[in-house]
């Protein structure tokens, strides 16, 4: 399976989620990731939230050669071209940012793979948007909410965006945002929660990710 922009595109599109989490134990955060998979997740972003980001990037990657192949494994909270160069050659998927550094852009381009930069106002929206973003990821989404897409989106006709930050697992949360007009939601401690983590509870992760996307199913155009 070719895993470059415009497949990645299409599989986020697909699935309407974004799931994503960091965790610091290494076997922990594969469990979560197969429990993901489990409830019907394909696409997936691993945060560079910690030390031991990298190092358990490359562990997931080593085991998805034989388990959950067709897996779309990114990495989110790149920041700068040397966070994004190591996962680049950790085997990264796509790329996701909370900011816009049109240089990570620019070498994520050339890699052939996706871009989601991170934007809040206008101005980085449109810098974003002009300089190829496939997605533009709505950062912080719970203090800009689906009114703020609603009154933007039309400035910035054809490109795709995703909200990160307060989505709930909720049909009338997750229904606004599509009506507001996004083409998937980010969602990370809403379904992947510090109790989960800490109690290794993947059937109940299992379950809450079949009920998202279930939702999602529903009410995404």
């Amino acid at each position: 399976m070719i895993k470059d922009k415009n497949t990645t595109i299409a599989a986020i599109r697909k699935q309407g989620l974004l799931p994503l989490f960091y965790y610091e134990n290494e076997d922990v955060s594969l469990e979560i990731v197969r429990a993901l998979y489990k409830g019907g997740v394909r696409v997936f972003e691993y945060t560079n939230r910690g030390k031991a980001a990298l190092a358990n990037f490359k562990f997931l990657k080593k085991a998805l050669k034989t388990e959950m192949q067709d897996l779309f494994l990114g990495v989110g909270t790149i920041k700068n071209t040397n966070e994004l160069n190591d996962f680049l050659a950790a085997g990264a998927d796509f790329i996701v940012c909370p900011v816009v550094d049109l240089e990570v852009g620019k070498l994520t381009h050339e890699a052939g793979l996706l871009w989601i930069p991170g934007c809040m106002t206008p101005t980085e929206i449109n810098i974003a948007h002009q300089f190829g973003a496939g997605i533009i990821k709505l950062f912080p989404a719970n203090i800009l909410g689906p009114e703020y897409l609603s009154s933007v989106k039309e400035l910035f006709q054809g490109q795709l965006f995703v909200p990160t930050g307060g989505v709930e697992i909720d049909e009338t949360n997750i229904d606004t945002w599509f009506k507001a007009g996004v083409c998937a939601v980010g969602m990370g401690s809403k379904l992947v929660s510090k109790k989960i983590l800490e109690n290794k509870d993947y059937d109940t992760l299992v379950s809450l990710t079949m009920k998202a996307l279930e939702i999602i199913n529903k009410v995404k155009p």
